[in-house]
């Protein structure tokens, strides 16, 4: 899934707090069950360079690691061929034991510090809903690309709307974590992990709102600070960021050009089962609106499809524009898109109106809008 990639690219930076220098060493210990493969990755940042080391597992999925380190130190266990992963926070003289199943990673058990033990222990308190949505996440992994209609897409989307429940559970566990803990740096990796990524500025701010004493000083604090203040920036009621795209004939396009009009930026894959049922149902939308008054325009993100490969492209009766630098692109940034499909409704004062908008309740969103 192109979402679970991005955080998976972006996971080490989540959490590369210090930098590591060869002082003192520690250890990590473990028992993986279900490796496919007999060697672990493991990841981490030494002098702001990103190191890699690989650690051999033997027929029973144990494994020792050390690495002499002078500061605490995060380090990301890549599983599996990169499938899924494992933080684990080390310090200098430090000797952590990890436990656990490489296909529920998030259930796996770390233990050898304060911030290891405290994300076990929420962990343990939210064992059910863990490994609901690992279970989950395995189905919606192993569904097939060309499953594109009938029962199966509809199985798809029932799944996606379980995943979206089991993670509003657990933002609010760790939320209820955070405000308890306030002063525990085990409440900034929470933040990280399920409020960074989601796409709600307010919560985010609300949480980083209930930090106190050191931790509110730290490196990985002001991060998160400073990204909730980016987010926020395109947040809905927020005026709508600035853009200029260029479309296929090389042609500018930009955010001023639909001033006084309801826009829709429709981000979207070409090779998406998900993006192309959402084209669809614009498709089916677009007739009923004025066109004097609404426009759309479609972003395509594919790094590995310039110029555009999209039969259904001819089709469309909007603007589509193919982005050659794909998740990197700026109005990507801009607007705080982590995944796609992903639907964006601009109201006429130039103000984000909706994000994240499913594609069949645009026109409702449109027409039912109170006159000033």
């Amino acid at each position: 899934m192109i979402r679970s990639c991005k955080i998976l690219v972006s996971l080490f930076i989540l959490y590369s707090v210090i930098s590591c220098r060869s002082e003192e060493g520690m250890s990590i210990r473990g028992e993986i069950a279900n490796l496919d493969a007999p060697y672990i990755l493991a990841t981490y940042l030494s002098a702001d360079t990103l190191a890699v080391d690989t650690i051999r597992v033997n027929e029973k999925g144990k494994f020792r690691y050390e690495k002499r380190v002078d500061t605490l130190t995060v380090f990301s266990l890549y599983l599996n061929d990169c499938e899924s992963a494992a933080v684990v926070f080390a310090d200098k003289g430090e000797s952590v034991k990890m436990k656990g199943d490489a296909m529920l990673p998030d259930l796996i058990e770390v233990s050898g510090n304060e911030i290891n033990s405290d994300l076990t222990t929420f962990k343990a308190e939210n064992r059910e809903l863990l490994t609901q949505r690992g279970r989950l996440l395995l189905s919606l992994n192993a569904e097939s690309p060309a499953d594109t209609a009938g029962a199966g897409s509809m199985t798809l989307r029932n799944e996606t709307a379980k995943l979206h429940l089991l993670n509003y559970a657990l933002t609010s566990q760790a939320e209820d974590f955070v405000r308890m803990n306030p002063t525990r740096y085990s409440s900034l990796i929470l933040i990280s992990n399920f409020f960074k990524n989601s796409d709600n500025p307010p919560a985010l701010e609300r949480v980083l709102g209930y930090l106190k004493g050191d931790i509110t000083r730290t490196p990985l604090a002001a991060r998160l600070k400073s990204y909730s203040e980016k987010i926020s920036r395109s947040a809905e009621g927020a005026p709508m960021p600035v853009f200029m795209l260029e479309d296929t004939d090389g042609d500018r396009i930009r955010s001023s050009d639909f001033n006084g009009k309801y826009l829709l930026l429709s981000f979207i894959s070409t090779a998406g089962v998900e993006s192309r049922e959402t084209v669809s149902l614009l498709k089916e939308a677009y007739p009923e609106l004025n066109r004097d008054s609404v426009e759309f325009l479609t972003i395509c993100i594919d790094s590995d499809h310039y110029p555009l490969q999209y039969d259904q492209s001819d089709s469309i009766p909007w603007t589509v524009v193919p982005e050659k630098r794909s998740w990197g692109a700026d109005i990507v940034d801009a607007y705080n898109v982590q995944y796609i499909p992903f639907n964006i409704l601009i109201a006429p004062d130039g103000n984000i109106k909706v994000r994240n908008i499913p594609a069949q309740e645009v026109v409702n969103a449109i027409e039912n809008t109170p006159e000033d």
